[in-house]
Parts: structure tokens; C-alpha cells; sequence
């Protein structure tokens, strides 16, 4: 059964990205997300640096989002089309809630900027959890407009970068099971080397 809340292994064993584009209401609360934010938080990072912070934007905002993404296509792409311009307005205006999740490695430091990046991929999944623990559907995207120099400078600092779009919602159609790889195809025991 998908989306079993009915103890903590069941939960991680069901855990399913919904899409965005068929999200419906309800969506977290804002209390409800502030407390999906501070479990996301509860993840490893060595050296204590939180190198990753997160930048909300609230449902009032998704036609500055789609504006600004309009401008990024223009400034950016010059081979984009109309469908790429309608894509982008879907885009921003999918889901009930919308985090998004900035990388914000510490330069310079002893604790190498791989595993802050891992760090943040870790916040990335606790987020996702936390919001299926909660009974929502999650979906972490990225595309085009993570990578965008006008989207990165909206949202980023210095050497920060976006590390994924967080849409969340309720399912509007039945979040269907994805194949996974099997087991042996992705495990290997070590073998000690022999010199």
C-alpha cells in the first residue's frame, strides 16, 4: 500500500514523489510547514555549518515566480516558445506550498564543500519525508530554472546555488508506484584487496 503512515517503516517503505502539475488542496499550513522546515534541519552536517538554508514562496507570490521566470526565458533562451513560456507559468503555480531549497556551501573550510553538498541533499530528503509523514505528496524538481542566472539570482548569494524546487500538496490523482532497481543490481560486498 502506498502511503502507509501506519508506522515508521512503513512510512520510508512508501514514501512516493507526487507531480506538481496535479497537486490540489489542502497543502501544509504555515505552521504545518515551518514544522516540515525544522525537521528537514535534523540532518547530518559535519563541522555544524548548515550549509544549505531555504527560501519559501507563498502561494500570493507564484505570479511574481512565473513573471520572473517569463524573464529568465527571454533573457536566457532566445530559442524558447510559447510552450516553454506556458510551461513556465505551470511551473510556478503548481502545488499548494513551494520551497525552495539553496545550497549555501562554507568556502574555505576544512569540512570539504562534497560533503555540505551531501548535507544538503540530506535536508532535501528529510523534507520530502517530513511532508509524507504529515500525509502530503511531495515533489523535488529542478530543470532549467535551477540553473538560470536570472532564477539563481533571485533566489541565491554569492557561490549559493539551487539545489531543487519543493512542491507540496494532496494528491489530485492516485500516486502511482515507480519501479525500483532490484537489490543485487545495486549491491556489491567488499572484498578486501589482496596487496
Amino acid at each position: 500500500m502506498l502511503n502507509d503512515l501506519s508506522s515508521p517503516l512503513s512510512l520510508l517503505q512508501t514514501r512516493r514523489s507526487g507531480r506538481a502539475r496535479e497537486m490540489v488542496g489542502p497543502g501544509p499550513t504555515s505552521e504545518q510547514l515551518d514544522e516540515m522546515l525544522v525537521i528537514a534541519s535534523r540532518t547530518p552536517d559535519h563541522g555544524k555549518l548548515v550549509p544549505w538554508r531555504f527560501v519559501v514562496v507563498d502561494k500570493a507570490q507564484r505570479d511574481d515566480l512565473a513573471q520572473l521566470l517569463h524573464r529568465a526565458l527571454d533573457d536566457n533562451h532566445p530559442d524558447s516558445t510559447a510552450a516553454h513560456h506556458d510551461k513556465a507559468d505551470d511551473f510556478a503555480r503548481s502545488g499548494e506550498a513551494l520551497v525552495v531549497l539553496i545550497s549555501a556551501p562554507v568556502s574555505n573550510h576544512k569540512i570539504p564543500v562534497w560533503e555540505q553538498e551531501l548535507s544538503c541533499g540530506s535536508v532535501a530528503m528529510n523534507l520530502l519525508h517530513a511532508a509524507h509523514a504529515m500525509g502530503f505528496v511531495g515533489s523535488w524538481l529542478s530543470g532549467w530554472a535551477a540553473y538560470d542566472p536570472t532564477v539563481r539570482r533571485a533566489f541565491c548569494l554569492g557561490n549559493e546555488r539551487i539545489a531543487g524546487f519543493f512542491f507540496f500538496g494532496s494528491p489530485g490523482v492516485a500516486v502511482v508506484e515507480r519501479p525500483r532497481p532490484a537489490l543485487p543490481t545495486i549491491v556489491r560486498r567488499w572484498e578486501a584487496p589482496l596487496n
